[in-house]
Order: C-alpha cells, then sequence, then structure tokens
C-alpha cells in the first residue's frame, strides 16, 4: 500500500484574515478597581466604590451590574443594575435599600446602601459592560458588617498617641507625688527647729485670754454684784 498523499492546507482568504484581525483589534480591555475590603456597622449607610477605565467612547451601551453572595453560602442575588439611569433591585434582601452613588462620566460606578445588616456579610461584584470593550478581571468586594462597639480595633493614631501619652502621664505622676514628699519633708523640719508662726498667719487654736480681757471681766463680776445687793 502506498502513503496516502497529503492534503494541501487551504490558505485563507485575504478579506477573511483581514476580518479576523479587525474583531481581535476591536476586541479592547476594561479595567475595573475596587475596594478589596469594607468595614461596616449596623444601620449605619456604607459606599461600595467601583471604578472603570474603558478605552472606547462611553455610550448609551455603558452597563453597570452589581451582584451579592453570601458569605454564609447561597445563590448569586442582583443588587443593582445601571444603563443610563439606575433601576434598583425590584425584589430580595436589597430592595429599597440600594442608591446609585456612581458618575460613569467620571468613570465611577459605585453605590450606597443605605441599612446595611448582619445578613450582608459576603461579597459584592461590580460588573462594567462598554461595547466593544469587554471585561478581563472581574473585582469583588468583601463587606463586613458588624455591631457598633462589638469589635474593638486599634488604629495606628490611636496606637501612637497612646505611646506619646501615657509616659508623659506616668512623669507628670511621678513629679507629682515627688514635689508632695518634699513638702511634707519641709513641714516636718519646720516643725522640728522650732518654726514661729508670723504674725500674719491665723492659727486654728484659741488663744489664752490676756490680763485686759481678765480685767474687764472682774468689772463686769463687781458691777453685777452691786446691782443684786439691795442695801
Amino acid at each position: 500500500m502506498g502513503a496516502e498523499p497529503r492534503r494541501a492546507r487551504t490558505p485563507l482568504l485575504p478579506g477573511l484574515r483581514i476580518l479576523l484581525l479587525a474583531a481581535v483589534a476591536g476586541a479592547r480591555s476594561l479595567e475595573i478597581q475596587v475596594d478589596p475590603r469594607v468595614q461596616a456597622f449596623v444601620g449605619e449607610p456604607v459606599t461600595l466604590k467601583c471604578w472603570f477605565r474603558s478605552s472606547a467612547p462611553l455610550t448609551e451601551k455603558l452597563t453597570v451590574d452589581w451582584t451579592f453572595r453570601p458569605r454564609a453560602g447561597g445563590s448569586v442575588e442582583p443588587v443593582f443594575h445601571y444603563q443610563s439611569q439606575a433601576f434598583p433591585a425590584q425584589g430580595g434582601t436589597f430592595r429599597g435599600r440600594v442608591l446609585w452613588a456612581g458618575d460613569v462620566s467620571k468613570s465611577d460606578a459605585s453605590i450606597r446602601i443605605l441599612n446595611p445588616s448582619l445578613d450582608d456579610n459576603g461579597t459584592f461584584t461590580c460588573t462594567v459592560r462598554n461595547p466593544p470593550d469587554v471585561q478581563h478581571n472581574i473585582p469583588q468586594t468583601l463587606l463586613t458588617v458588624t455591631l457598633r462597639g462589638a469589635s474593638f480595633q486599634l488604629t495606628s493614631a490611636g496606637l501612637l498617641s497612646l505611646l506619646v501619652f501615657l509616659p508623659s502621664a506616668v512623669v507628670v505622676a511621678l513629679l507629682l507625688v515627688r514635689m508632695g514628699k518634699k513638702s511634707g519633708l519641709l513641714k516636718a523640719k519646720k516643725r522640728k527647729f522650732g518654726y514661729k508662726k508670723s504674725s500674719i498667719e491665723v492659727s486654728d487654736d484659741p488663744e489664752p485670754p490676756g490680763c485686759r480681757e481678765k480685767l474687764a471681766r472682774c468689772c463686769l463680776r463687781c458691777l453685777d454684784t452691786d446691782d443684786d445687793d439691795p442695801y
């Protein structure tokens, strides 16, 4: 048996090759950035940031979609849709709680959750489409909702303040104690060496009566006795 003849490859037509190159060139990328982690408190509004950069001019075909997946697991839930105008979710747990906080003219596709709850703990995804640009990355934001005061986090500013003011407070306290000891020692020395009070100082102990006071009392007694004697 003889070897089968090789089949010649059919070259691409020049017109088809041009169309493929144009399609590849037209499929531009669209970049999106979000905050990877966001901390929120129950009942306090929080903004989920989303920025995009498109190489194509912005048109009415541009769309923004936000979705949510609970941390405990479950199906993906639509949160918000935008195309020329805002379309909040008409059902689900986010109904009436999400507002549009972006501006597509400034490449901003952010949303705002008015009344976050513990059930909102999970992952939010921001998707932006601006044909012919296609999105090549799908960033996600992990939202953590807690009760106010339930968790204590020491920030860098708080730590710096603690390191600066705590030693100062200790030094001031030591100086006050030292001054108090010196004051007590000075008083003890004055009493030991017979310190005499100045005429300006007022003593708490009553002073004994003088000669004038004694003479005045005797005169008063004599007058009282004369008045009582009828003869």
